[in-house]
Order: C-alpha cells, then structure tokens, then sequence
C-alpha cells in the first residue's frame, strides 16, 4: 500500500506558488473592467485565479450582465493579455517566492522529478525572465490544454510529461479550481493559502518555501 502512493513528482502552478504573477493579472483585468464601466475588486478576484483568460472575462462581463460576440470578447481579453505582458516583462529573479528554489533543488536530491503546469500562456516567459526554466523536467501552459481548471487535464499532461503516473504526483496549488483539477487528476495536493478556501487538499500551508522533505515522506505514506 505504501508503495502505491510514494511522490515520484512534484508539479508547481505558477501563479501564487513561484511568484506573484497574480498580483499583475488584478491590474491588468482591473485596467479592462474598469474600460468597460465595471468595478472589479480584489474579492471578484479570487474567482479569476487558476481560470483562463476567456473564462476570467466572462466571470467579469458577467458582474454586470454583459454580453459580447465572441470576436470582442476575444478581443478584449488579447487586450488585457498585452498590458499584463508589459508589466511582467519587468520581472527580474529576485521576485520568486522565498525558500522556493531551494525546495525544487532539495525534492531533485530527493530524485523527485519536477514539473509546471500553469493555465496562463505567458508560463515560459515569466519562468524565462526568473531565470528558471531549466528547474522543470516538464512544462505545460495555457498554449497546450483545451480545458481550464477544475479539468484535471493540465496535471494528467505535465504528469504523462514526466513519465509518472498521476497516484505517483504531488501538486501545489494555490487555487480553488486547482486543488480541485488536481484531486480529480488522482494526485495529492498541497494548497498554498487559506485553508478555509483550500480545504480540499491533503495539507494547506501559507507559504510555499514552508513545505519541506519531511512532510513529502509523510504524504507518501498517507
């Protein structure tokens, strides 16, 4: 039974787990909404993170019962994409999270494979401007999947990536949507927040650079 569930691989969202990309999406969406006469607050938010771009809008539009053709709703959201972009393209190294770089370099002394997997399509460049796309066995981002979290279908890619199976995978998340993607991915999951709003995972911690080796062996006997 033990065996059965030994972590062979870890796989790190981006967003709010390496770093605080989130914090440059709230202003790009905040800057759209209000173009469009909405008010988005930080609570509207919270039901953006982990969801795509074209989903994220749509939660927007529909604050204030808007509907728009699918050609403007595109539109707007490669908008809101070009103003994110220009304020991550300012990101250096110094912004990824405490402890994290030292996390992935002990779970690699412990041969864990790891992985990203994260819903935005600027993934690449934001782990290429922190100098650490060479940490990941495996990459998937928004450009590669169909389905949006809570579909399990990002972390079933990133684990067929690594050559492990998904029993055999631990995720961090630090949304709702992907704690969820990742349980129904058959994985265990760490949540990285608040543990009234990521109760669904296996551990809740605050921060990412808490985790550490011992609790790794304790969810691989669990």
């Amino acid at each position: 039974m033990i065996a059965n569930n030994v972590i062979k691989a870890c796989i790190f969202d981006l967003d709010g787990v390496i770093v605080d990309t989130a914090h440059y999406h709230f202003l790009a969406w905040k800057r759209l909404a209000n173009e469009l006469g909405i008010d988005l607050t930080i609570e509207d938010n919270e039901r953006l993170k982990g969801v795509s771009r074209l989903d994220s809008l749509e939660i927007i539009l529909n604050l204030r019962g808007i509907s728009l053709p699918t050609e403007e709703k595109e539109r707007l959201a490669n908008k809101k994409n070009s103003w994110f972009v220009d304020y991550v393209l300012r990101m250096s190294p110094d912004e990824i999270f405490p402890g994290v770089k030292q996390l992935i370099h002990e779970l690699k002394k412990q041969n864990i494979k790891i992985g990203l997997a994260s819903s935005s399509k600027n993934a690449k460049t934001v782990i290429h401007l922190l100098q650490i796309e060479n940490e990941f066995d495996a990459i998937v981002d928004g450009t590669m999947i169909r389905y949006s979290k809570p579909d399990p279908e990002i972390f079933i890619l990133a684990a067929s990536k690594l050559g492990v199976e998904p029993q055999h995978c631990l995720v961090f998340e630090d949304a709702e949507a992907g704690v969820e993607a990742a349980l129904a991915a058959g994985m265990k999951c760490v949540g990285i927040g608040s543990a009234n709003q990521l109760g669904k995972a296996d551990i809740v911690i605050s921060k990412t650079g808490e985790f550490n080796i011992a609790t790794l062996q304790q969810l691989s006997t669990v």
